[in-house]
């Protein structure tokens, strides 16, 4: 039955004729009003990116072995549960850097002992992320089964798209692998190609370095997305995910590069459309003059400051400065909030740096 306005009917009846149950079947307006509800739920939960540090798994004192690091995800995941039973949807990234430097090694030492064929450098960040993401799978469905949270959880080989013209691939900076001595690393850029910088732990000796580009795009965004509306957690972008480009025939092609972590998690948390990025370190806040006599706490800084202290160089380059350049990243892109602290601190709301787009 429809009603016009100069139908006769009562007051009380003309008062709520907008009301959508008067033109609705008892049915069909308890079907409109179910999907309604639904749509609501869907608006007010939020998504989150949580990017773990490398302390996260392995420990600088620490040898390295399955069970220090099984122990040190199942400390960080219980650090995550409150963002579950928030009822957030939640992606987890992780760095990779410890375990694709033992990779390395591992390579190389296969191909010095037993004459096994070294694996590219692409292979072994996908056996890093593969072999991490399970690690921190397995620990999170673990730590909400004592918990007492039902949801599917997977872990996806990521890749990440970047510009094969990119200028981090005229010099090569990030340090990766074993150090070597001098001769070695001579024998290895004759032989390889390989590039070397100075160890920045062992003097006299010197690491394999490699670019270090933009992160563009994660290929498998779209999916993780509907994954996410699933209810599914998901583990992606791990070591920031293996770099890649398109050739001219749409061919997916690899380059010997690794993309920051943190960077491809911005970009990661803006293409899904997250209203949260918590980027997890060893310290609870950001500081200016770090270290210094004169240092400062920052607890809350908006986007113009923070780029203001960024280009003056007021954060450490190579260790704070990326994270600092992934938080603006996913404020300028439409995030709502970024926030840079320790593992242990993150559900203590009065720890970490939070940056906003404005004040």
């Amino acid at each position: 039955m429809r009603f016009s306005l100069n139908d006769t009917v009562s007051e009380k009846f003309r008062n709520e004729r907008q009301n959508v149950s008067f033109f609705l079947p008892p049915l069909l307006y308890v079907r409109s009003c179910r999907k309604h509800k639904c749509r609501m739920e869907a608006i007010k939960r939020k998504t989150a990116v949580v990017a773990l540090g490398g302390n996260a798994l392995l420990r600088d004192d620490e040898a390295g072995s399955i069970e220090q690091q099984e122990a040190n995800t199942l400390e960080t995941i219980e650090n995550l549960i409150y963002l579950l039973k928030e009822d957030y949807r939640l992606v987890i990234t992780h760095g990779n850097g410890p375990q694709v430097g033992n990779i390395l090694m591992r390579n190389d030492a296969g191909e010095q002992i037993y004459g096994i064929v070294q694996m590219p450098l692409d292979i072994c960040v996908a056996d890093s992320q593969g072999g991490i993401g399970y690690m921190i799978e397995r620990m999170l469905r673990n730590v909400m089964n004592r918990h007492g949270i039902k949801r599917d959880v997977i872990t996806l080989v990521t890749m990440v798209q970047v510009d094969p013209e990119d200028c981090a691939f005229a010099n090569p900076t990030k340090r990766i692998g074993k150090t070597y001595s001098l001769d070695e690393a001579r024998a290895l850029e004759e032989k390889k190609g390989w590039k070397f910088k100075p160890s920045s732990k062992r003097t006299g000796y010197y690491t394999r370095v490699v670019p270090s580009p933009e992160p563009l795009g994660i290929l498998n965004y779209p999916l993780i997305r509907k994954l996410l509306m699933h209810d599914t957690v998901v583990i992606a972008a791990g070591g920031g995910g293996v770099p890649v480009y398109f050739d001219e025939n749409g061919d997916v092609r690899t380059l010997n590069a690794v993309v920051d972590k943190d960077l491809a998690s911005a970009v990661l948390a803006s293409q899904i459309g997250a209203d949260e990025l918590y980027i997890l370190t060893d310290v609870p806040f950001i500081y200016k003059n770090f270290g210094q006599p004169d240092q400062e706490k920052l607890e809350f800084l908006d986007y113009a400051d923070t780029l203001r202290y960024l280009q003056s160089g007021t954060f450490a380059e190579g260790t704070m400065e990326p994270k600092i350049r992934a938080a603006l990243r996913f404020v300028e892109k439409g995030g709502a909030k970024s926030v840079i602290t320790e593992a242990k601190k993150l559900e203590d709301r009065s720890f970490g740096s939070k940056i906003t787009m404005y004040y």
